[in-house]
Parts: structure tokens; sequence; C-alpha cells
């Protein structure tokens, strides 16, 4: 994987009366042009999500979303919807004046990298997704009640945080607190969310992964913006990414999966890959959700090499 750097650049863009957000230039400015997507939704970006890409060869744009990491207002669920999302990548690539980009990103941003590509087929030159989540419901009701046949320990306490008469839907019971106005509440709903997700998300256990993931604000907005998101279908109808397969599947993709990703868990990954055979498929045995170490990482900087070796068509405007 490549050496961790910093962004050459750095600015905030206004995109409504409510939302600004915080967009990053990183690599070389004449190397191929990317957008990278994090995850979450609501998780906001790091240097280390940007390391899986030789910053000699490519361009790497990426932004933190509408209420996520340095974007304000933090935690805000107003005007923030997948398509606002997607209205927002194309400010980025028309302020860059880029003509077509690659697309990337991994667990939420594997599906808003594929929403974007369908809405603007156009304007990308192929897709680097890993960590698949489609916005389904079939998603969301794993990661609050399926995961459980795997953590039951973290699950029982998990689900304690709320009463017994609404452990049946975890998603409806948590959101409800995570937006009821009292900081107090909310704050320890996203403590209780958060702490469950960071101890999902290695192969082996990581206190310092959990202590990072926790850090106060962060936690909150990921944990509001994603129940948020999970409660709308992330704003798009059933099943739509794969049934607007047609408008992408011409486009150079690399799809890569951990085996034991527990979060976001193969089936899903394998259910885009046949509808998408096109696509190449890794599959990373020693792997959980964690995308920017180990075995991981290096496949993931392995799908941007030969991606680079496969995109050739103009960039710029």
């Amino acid at each position: 994987m490549a050496e961790l750097r910093q962004a050459r650049d750095s600015f905030r863009l206004k995109v409504s009366d409510i939302h600004e957000i915080a967009v990053y230039d990183y690599g070389n400015p004449d190397g191929i042009p990317a957008i990278f997507l994090h995850g979450g939704p609501g998780a906001g970006v790091s240097a280390k999500q940007i390391a899986s890409f030789d910053l000699d060869t490519y361009r790497v744009i990426t932004l933190d979303q509408r209420g996520a990491g340095q974007s304000t207002p933090v935690a805000e669920l107003r005007e923030n919807t997948t398509q606002h999302l997607i209205e927002d990548i194309e400010r980025i690539r028309e302020h860059f004046g880029i003509e077509r980009w690659l697309v990337a990103g991994g667990s939420w941003g594997s599906c808003l990298s594929l929403a974007y590509g369908q809405a603007h087929p156009e304007r990308c030159l192929g897709f680097r997704i890993h960590g698949i989540f489609l916005g389904d419901r079939e998603d969301s009701d794993w990661w609050f009640h399926g995961s459980r046949t795997i953590f039951p320990d973290y699950w029982q306490e998990f689900a304690e945080f709320v009463p017994e008469d609404e452990r049946g839907d975890l998603l409806s019971a948590y959101y409800k607190r995570l937006t009821c106005g009292d900081p107090v509440v909310e704050h320890a709903a996203a403590q209780s969310l958060r702490g469950f997700s960071a101890r999902t998300q290695t192969l082996e256990p990581s206190a310092e992964h959990v202590s990072t993931l926790l850090q106060s604000d962060a936690a909150l907005a990921v944990s509001r913006i994603f129940t948020h998101y999970c409660m709308n279908g992330a704003f798009m109808p059933a099943n739509a990414l794969l049934d607007n397969l047609d408008r992408i599947r011409h486009l150079p993709a690399e799809i890569v999966q951990g085996r034991y990703d527990t979060v976001t868990p193969m089936v899903t990954a394998w259910k885009l890959k046949t509808a998408w055979p096109e696509a190449n498929f890794t599959i990373v045995t020693l792997s959980n959700h964690q995308s920017t170490t180990g075995p991981m990482a290096g496949a993931l900087a392995d799908a941007s090499e030969r991606l680079a070796k496969a995109v050739k068509a103009p960039v710029h405007a």
C-alpha cells in the first residue's frame, strides 16, 4: 500500500442554505482523477482511506459528506439524502473541471458510488468498491439483528440499551433516541450504537479501533445519519442498484470483499457480483470490515493499480 500522505489542498464548499462540506484534494494534479466516498453514512473521511491509491498515479478528490467529519452542521439530517449527496459530488466534479473520474467507496460509500454512477454514468471512468452495502432493508436488518448470531455478547449489551418491548426493532428504537432532541440521551445512544459497530468491524479485537470510533461528536454524527438513512431505505426504491446495473456494467469495475465481513456480509457482495459478472471480484480471506490495514488494504491497492491500467479516457473538460 502507498505511503500515508496528507491532502495537497482542502476547502469548504457551500452546497445549500444549511450545509457546507469539507473537500480534500490528494495526489498528482495531472493524474487519473478519482472521487473517494466514505462510509457510515456519516463517518467522515481520513487520509488512511486514501493510502490505497498510488498518489503519483492518481489525483484523489474526497469529501466529508453532509453532516460528517469537518462538514457543518455536524450530524444534521435536514436536506441529507442520497440525492443530495449525488448533487454534491457533481458540484465538486464541476468545481475541478473534471470530465470523468474513477468512483471509489467502501461500505456505505459503495452504495453511494453505485447510486452516483447510475445517475451519471457519462461522468464515470470505472469503479472500485468494497464492503458492499446496497441500502436495502435486509442490509440494515442484518446489522441490527442478524449479526447477533456472531456477536451475541456484544449484541446483548447493544439491545439492552433500550427497553425489552422495543428490542424487536432496534433501528426504530435507536433512531427515536438519536433524534429526540435531548443531548444526553442522543449522545448515550450514539455511544452504545457506535460501540457495537466498532467492536464488530475488526477481524481480531482492537481496543484502539473502538476508542477511535467512540469520539463523541463523530459517534453522534455517524449514528444519527446512519439510522436516518436506514429508516428511509437509503432514499432509493428497493433493489434499485441491482435493477439499474445496465447503466454502468460496461465500465471497468473492481469489487473487493472481506470474506469474514460481519458488518456488510459477503452475501451482499456475492449478489452484486452475480448480477454484474463483468466486474472483477476479489475475496479477501483474512478480513472483516476494516479496510485501512492488513490484507484488505493491500487488495484495495492492487485493485487501484489494475484500474489505472484499464481506464484510458479524456478526463478534463
